[in-house]
C-alpha cells in the first residue's frame, strides 16, 4: 500500500506516437480483490497503446485513467475497511474506479467521476458485469457547477499529475462538504497543493485526510 508510483505517461515524440487503438479491441480481463469480493474486470493492457494525437493537441490529454495505479489500489483498501450504508460518496478522477467499486459494496450510493469519456464508459460496464450498484458520469473540475454539493466522503487517488490539477482541486475540494481522502504517492505537484491546503492528517501511509 502506498508506494511511490512509476514514472507518469508521456506522449511519445514526432513520429513514435500512435493513433488510438480502439478500446474494445485493447481490453484484457482481470480478477480483483476488492472490498471481500472478487470481481473479473476488464482494462487496457497498456495505457501508452490508447495516445490519441487529436486529443492530446487539443488538451494534452493522456489516458491515466487506464493504468492500475497503486494508489487507486490503497485507496480502495481503506474504503474498504468502512461502513459506508447510505453514505453519499463521490470520487474524483476515478480512473477504473477501485476505490468507486469498494465503496459501493460497503453500501454507499456512490457517483464516480472522470473526465474520460472511455473511463467512465469502462467503470459503468465493470460495475454492471460484477452486480454492483453505482453511477459513473462525466465531470470537469473546471466545470464545478456540475457537481452536487453535501457529499459525506470525497475519495482521489494519485490526482496531482499538472499544476493545473492543484489549482483546480483547491477550488474544487472545499465546495463538496464531507470528509475528503486523497491518496497521493509523491507528485511532484502535491507539494504545493499540501502547502496551499493547510490542515492534513496523514492516516495511512501516503493516505491523507484533508481537513
Amino acid at each position: 500500500m502506498g508506494c511511490v508510483l512509476g514514472t507518469a505517461l508521456r506522449a511519445a515524440a514526432g513520429p513514435r506516437r500512435r493513433p488510438r487503438r480502439s478500446l474494445r479491441a485493447a481490453l484484457i480481463e482481470a480478477e480483483l480483490l476488492v472490498a471481500g469480493q472478487t470481481l473479473t474486470l476488464l482494462r487496457p493492457p497498456s495505457a501508452e497503446e490508447l495516445i490519441d494525437d487529436d486529443a492530446f493537441a487539443d488538451e494534452e490529454f493522456l489516458p491515466y485513467w487506464a493504468e492500475l495505479w497503486p494508489s487507486g489500489v490503497a485507496l480502495a483498501e481503506h474504503v474498504a475497511t468502512r461502513e459506508l450504508a447510505g453514505a453519499r460518496v463521490l470520487e474524483l478522477g476515478a480512473g477504473l474506479g477501485l476505490p468507486s467499486l469498494a465503496a459501493a459494496l460497503r453500501g454507499g450510493d456512490v457517483l464516480a467521476t472522470d473526465w474520460a469519456e472511455d473511463a467512465v464508459a469502462l467503470l459503468a460496464a465493470n460495475a454492471a458485469r460484477n452486480h454492483i450498484a453505482l453511477r459513473a458520469e462525466v465531470r470537469r473540475w473546471d466545470e464545478p457547477e456540475r457537481l452536487d454539493t453535501g457529499w459525506d466522503l470525497v475519495l482521489a487517488a494519485d490526482v496531482l499529475y499538472e499544476q493545473r490539477n492543484v489549482d483546480q482541486l483547491l477550488a474544487l475540494l472545499p465546495r463538496l462538504g464531507g470528509e475528503i481522502l486523497l491518496a497521493e504517492p509523491g507528485r511532484p505537484f502535491a507539494k504545493d497543493f499540501f502547502a496551499r491546503w493547510g490542515a492534513v492528517d496523514e492516516i495511512e501511509e501516503r493516505l491523507y485526510r484533508l481537513r
